[in-house]
């Protein structure tokens, strides 16, 4: 149980480090945000950004990824 539990842990602190250093090196990817599909509203000093075709593409990148992963 403890081995069990041990692994978990270290699992989902690797995962927060991984999505802390995504969350570094974000900013400098120039067309992440930005994509054609991205929709952005301003009205009166209120900014809306919804974006789309950016969280498409990560699905699809992290979905590629994590099934290459899973057939080992």
């Amino acid at each position: 149980m403890e081995r069990v539990l041990g692994r978990v842990l270290l699992l989902f602190g690797l995962g927060i480090a991984a999505l802390g250093l995504l969350l570094l090196v974000a900013p400098k990817i120039p067309f992440l945000g930005r994509l054609p599909g991205d929709l952005r509203f301003q009205r009166d000093g209120t900014t809306i950004f919804l974006p789309l075709a950016t969280c498409l593409l990560l699905s699809i990148l992290l979905t590629v990824i994590l099934n290459l992963l899973g057939r080992r």
